[in-house]
């Protein structure tokens, strides 16, 4: 049995984040006394404490859920060896994954997080833009609601859930236009902008340089790239560079899952809060495995059934 271990994205933050986890560990508690050195900021007390308000700013909710996500995969191996053949994540999960496997340390991904952040945020206040669920559209439908909307796909997340990005008036367009196809369903996301689309192009700018000050290196382990929905190369100057184009192009969950099968992995364990990559997993293939830890309970869960 092989496993994948895969790290939350954006939107699965939640007050309370991590607390029991760190209560109950000293080296855990570390990380977030750590996370607020590096960052400036209590981000500690907005996990532990909230309010859900601060903890959606992407500048305080991508470093948040990454530290979160990151406790939760070091309580885990230190309360079982567990060997993972590969890791992906949900875009900020990306980053997550590429810290496991040895590409960036914790501090520098903390770093990128914070600025990748608050440079989409900035993106978001630009430009009014919005995200929508489609559920149940053929490749026929998605293909019509593009070309007469102008969204493009932000997230593929499994064969019957996509995500479209575009503006205000795309977006509400697009809610229409999906009703006139015969589309399943179409749902307005609550987000503050265009993710993952050319909106968010002066965020990717801003970024290019951050990357260029930190040092990364060679995965110990495949990781799996949004962009491509295959493992990263091992040139430390190509991860950048994908990195950089996740930004602002599709990110693509169900390749992912796709590419760890094909390596073998039948078992996927999710860290940080939420369960929604692992309820991705399912929709994908009903037969994979999936765990989760982002608390004191899922986490003996986990290691019990491992």
């Amino acid at each position: 049995m092989s496993y994948c271990c895969v790290f939350a994205g954006q939107g699965a933050q939640i007050p309370g984040m991590g607390k029991d986890l760190a209560e109950t560990d000293a080296e855990v508690m570390g990380l977030f006394d750590t996370a607020n050195a590096v960052l400036g900021f209590d981000l500690k007390k907005v996990c532990f404490e909230g309010p859900a308000e601060e903890l959606t700013k992407s500048n305080v909710c991508q470093p948040a859920i990454f530290v979160t996500s990151y406790a939760a995969y070091l309580s885990l191996r230190k309360r079982k060896a567990v060997d993972f053949a590969c890791a992906a994540g949900l875009s900020l999960g990306e980053w997550g994954a590429l810290c496991a496997a040895g590409v960036l340390d914790f501090d520098a991904t903390l770093k990128v997080l914070e600025a990748r952040g608050r440079f989409m945020q900035e993106a978001c206040e630009a430009t009014p833009s919005g995200m929508i669920a489609i559920v149940g559209a053929t490749p026929e439908q998605l293909a019509a609601l593009c070309e007469r909307t102008g969204c493009t796909v932000a997230n593929v997340n499994s064969a019957a859930q996509q995500v479209l990005s575009g503006s205000k008036d795309a977006i509400a367009a697009a809610a229409t236009v999906a009703k006139e196809l015969g589309v399943k369903r179409a749902i307005p996301l609550a987000t503050a902008g265009a993710f993952h689309s050319p909106f968010m192009a002066p965020a990717r700018e801003k970024l290019a340089p951050v990357l260029d000050s930190i040092t990364f290196g060679v995965p110990r382990f495949p990781v799996l790239s949004n962009v491509t929905g295959r493992p990263h190369a091992s040139d430390p100057g190509a991860i950048k560079a994908a990195m950089l184009e996740q930004v602002t192009g599709t990110t693509n969950w169900a390749a992912d899952v796709a590419a760890a099968k094909e390596l073998g992995c039948t078992t996927f364990v999710e860290f940080g809060p939420g369960k929604v990559l692992s309820g991705l997993v399912k929709k994908i293939d009903a037969a994979l495995t999936t765990f989760n830890v982002g608390d004191l309970a899922s986490l003996e869960t986990t290691a019990g059934g491992l």
